[in-house]
């Protein structure tokens, strides 16, 4: 039977959270965080803002 991983903090740079959502979906951590540095150019906050949400909300592996 196929087993979906957990989206969860993985040790990363600085809290892990593109490493885990890598993992999640098989993408390279880089691209993630230069997701999160995209949303940071209106303005900082929406960036941010979600990198701290998921920080909370993601269990550590």
């Amino acid at each position: 039977m196929y087993k979906t991983k957990r989206l969860e903090r993985k040790n990363g740079i600085i809290a892990g959270v593109a490493a885990g959502i890598g993992d999640r979906y098989n993408i390279d951590p880089v691209w993630i965080r230069l997701l999160f540095l995209l949303a940071l150019a209106p303005g900082g906050v929406p960036g941010v803002l979600l990198y701290l949400v998921l920080w909370v909300l993601m269990p550590k592996a």
